[in-house]
């Protein structure tokens, strides 16, 4: 694998206007539809959603790999946890 497709997203969600907690449960959501070590990339507002979600997501176990600032929204990408017995 390459290392450029390690942040190359298996899934977009666009939660931008969606308030909190919505827009975190619609994330853990889709996450739970994802294969292990799956990536998704959340499209998320500054101010409460980008100040809340990452930290919630991180709580309920989830890996955020990067925050990106786009000018008017976030890009959060966030890692399914692969599970090892």
């Amino acid at each position: 694998m390459q290392p450029s497709s390690l942040l190359t997203p298996d899934a977009q969600l666009d939660l931008r206007g969606t308030p909190c907690p919505i827009n975190f449960v619609r994330t853990k959501l889709r996450l739970e539809q994802m294969s292990p070590g799956g990536l998704l990339e959340v499209w998320l507002d500054a101010g409460e959603p980008i100040e809340q979600v990452p930290d919630s997501l991180t709580m309920a176990g989830y890996q955020v790999e990067k925050i990106t600032d786009c000018v008017g929204y976030f890009s959060l990408l966030v890692r399914h946890p692969v599970i090892t017995s």
